[in-house]
């Protein structure tokens, strides 16, 4: 569901066949944007390990806020792929649709707690105005109990996103309801 082609994993073969087996033994299937990496295996492979360690790995942020990350960077950029990809995500974390829906629409950021409102406005600010971005902002984290670490790991994952999402826009990566939910280890 790409604008280019895609090798589907029951035509893969080599590594991309392996690659297709550790995704589904540790995801439960294969995400559209990882299939339009098929053409370049290596690449599949190195995104979805900074992915994981990202999203996953160790760090002082919550999944709960990766996931906002995630949901607002999309949102400021408006990829509907990843705003829904990670807003059903973020759903296993935050069972407030209002909050969801303002971290969906990135406004209203302003509203929440005071912590995940000057990580999400951080992420927003980081995506649409890097230029502005200045010192004091980090302040503004640290006063929220921010370490020096997950200041870095917020800037990687916002980066990351502003990454993934060009990459759904750029060649047309497309969602269904059942491509997005199910997902294991959320």
């Amino acid at each position: 569901m790409s604008w280019i082609e895609q090798i589907e994993v029951s035509e893969a073969d080599g590594k991309l066949a392996e690659t297709y087996a550790a995704l589904i033994e540790q995801r439960g299937k294969v995400s559209n944007i990882l299939k339009v990496h098929s053409l370049n295996p290596a690449a599949m492979g190195n995104h979805l390990e900074l992915y994981m360690t990202l999203m996953f790995g160790r760090s002082g942020l919550s999944r709960l806020e990766r996931e906002a990350i995630a949901v607002v960077v999309s949102a400021s950029n408006e990829c509907a792929y990843c705003v829904n990809h990670h807003a059903e995500s973020l759903r296993n974390y935050l069972e407030d649709d209002d909050t969801i829906g303002l971290l969906m629409a990135a406004d209203g950021l302003e509203t929440l707690e005071p912590r995940l409102s000057n990580i999400v406005r951080h992420a927003e600010k980081l995506t649409t105005a890097p230029g502005a971005m200045t010192e004091s902002d980090l302040g503004e984290l640290r006063a929220e109990g921010l370490s020096d670490r997950d200041i870095l790991d917020l800037t990687l994952i916002v980066g990351y996103f502003n990454f993934v999402n060009r990459i759904a826009m750029g060649l047309g990566v497309r969602f269904t309801e059942e491509e997005v939910s199910g997902y294991l280890n959320d």
